[in-house]
């Protein structure tokens, strides 16, 4: 039997192994908390509380603005601080509010839970929308906007991104072994939105005691299998996994709607999960704090707003100097400054390397082998756009399909000279696509 995959792709070392065996741990934050008021894409949320208020864990403190926003909820007791700009993991400042810490975790009394079968559609969307709920598997992408196509009931396919296919991430692993019922519950919940459509669990086979336990928690489930995808990078691109899941195809200006489908990440279908099922609002979530330069690398159980020192302190601190910091995993996370930044609803994980490979590395000319096309998921020629892209001809640029770039990096880590061709054609992208918007 063929397995579950598509075109391109490479197999770069996982680094999982330092991670992946240690079971959640929950971290409480000590000092200050730091609500950014965008964690997500879409209009910023807008403060409901004023410095000297006091909050509890559980309490809104910022409303959503707009369809495309999402709410801020406090993840401690304590008094607000300060509704200040705030540095944050992109090295930018941004409007956030501050809350000191009182240590009490005192939370508020949540509302009674209605079950899901009693609930309408639009009561489910809001209730999600309500908790604040965001793509926690990077993106940030309000997660009621996605459970609201235009056509529901076209929706043929609902897919739980499990397949981790990032190196050294390790935190959906962990949630998939430890809470798989609050997975499979808030696989439920969103299949009870689209009753047309049947629910994918998609494993990576380098994960086979997942996909046992997942097939035997939903071997009574009509509505819900478990699709075993080749373990390959970056098998869990939302465009990748649809197509090894279903083989329908999509291009940058489509959704996954589009063709039926709908992809939520692991962390975001467990979100929903205590959204619909016990009332409560994103607070957490799960941080893999980890790389060759971390005394204990482990995954934390997060409170939203907590400063990554301290989980750096809760992994034992630095056995050696890092030499580089990123924000996510080596392919698609991005390199920080300083860790005197909050953790969010979108940080995935802390990455400490004690060599910076990449910096280290010298880029020579391009040899015209055809690597990096062999490899490219989307089906373009990097080399090509890139050369497009160094010369500023947008115009060529976007007659090769340099939009259809998923940004994975598989170009620039196959590449043997060296060339940044990712980071070329991300800056292209970027520069064409806001062209576009100006002109909409």
């Amino acid at each position: 039997m063929a397995k579950l995959t598509f075109l391109g792709g490479i197999h770069p070392y996982d680094g999982k192994d330092l991670s992946k065996d240690k079971p959640m741990k929950e971290v409480l934050p000590k000092g200050d908390l730091v609500y950014p008021l965008s964690q997500h894409i879409g209009a910023p949320a807008v403060p409901v509380v004023k410095k000297g208020d006091r909050v509890l864990a559980g309490q809104k403190i910022a409303e959503a603005q707009g369809f495309v926003s999402a709410p801020v909820y406090a993840t401690v007791s304590g008094t607000v601080k300060a509704i200040e700009p705030r540095r944050v993991v992109t090295g930018d400042n941004a409007m956030s509010i501050v809350v000191e810490n009182d240590g009490l975790y005192e939370e508020v009394e949540y509302p009674p839970v209605v079950p899901v079968e009693k609930m309408s559609r639009e009561e489910i969307v809001a209730k999600i929308k309500e908790a604040g709920i965001v793509g926690m598997g990077g993106a940030g992408f309000p997660t009621h906007v996605k459970m609201s196509p235009k056509e529901p009931d076209k929706i043929t396919t609902v897919i739980a991104n499990c397949a981790e296919c990032e190196p050294y991430l390790t935190s959906d692993y962990r949630r998939m072994i430890e809470e798989p019922e609050k997975l499979i519950g808030g696989l439920k919940v969103i299949l009870h939105l689209f009753p047309n459509a049947k629910g994918v669990l998609a494993v990576e086979d380098n994960k086979p005691d997942c996909i046992a336990l997942l097939r035997k928690l939903t071997k009574e489930e009509e509505r819900i299998s478990v699709a075993a995808v080749k373990t390959k990078y970056p098998q869990g691109s939302e465009r990748q996994l649809i197509y090894a899941v279903t083989g329908r195809a999509i291009n940058y200006e489509m959704l996954p709607a589009d063709v039926g489908c709908i992809v939520d990440n692991v962390d975001t279908v467990v979100a929903i999960c205590r959204a619909v099922n016990e009332g409560k609002p994103l607070m957490n979530r799960i941080v893999t704090v980890t790389g060759d330069a971390v005394a204990n690398p482990q995954n934390f159980i997060v409170r939203i707003g907590t400063n990554y020192h301290e989980l750096i302190e809760e992994a034992g601190g630095f056995c050696k100097e890092p030499e580089k910091i990123i924000s996510g995993g080596p392919m698609m996370g991005f390199g920080i400054f300083d860790l005197d930044v909050p953790t969010t609803k979108t940080a995935s994980a802390l990455l400490c390397l004690t060599h910076d490979d990449v910096s280290a590395a010298e880029p020579s000319a391009c040899i015209n082998c055809g690597r990096c096309a062999e490899v490219c998921p989307g089906r373009v020629v990097p080399k090509l756009l890139a050369e497009y892209a160094e010369r500023y001809d947008f115009e060529n640029f976007e007659k090769y399909n340099g939009l259809e770039c998923c940004e994975c990096g598989c170009c620039s880590y196959i590449c043997p000279a060296k060339r940044p061709l990712t980071q070329a054609i991300k800056s292209a992208r970027k520069l064409v696509l806001a062209e576009k918007k100006k002109k909409k």
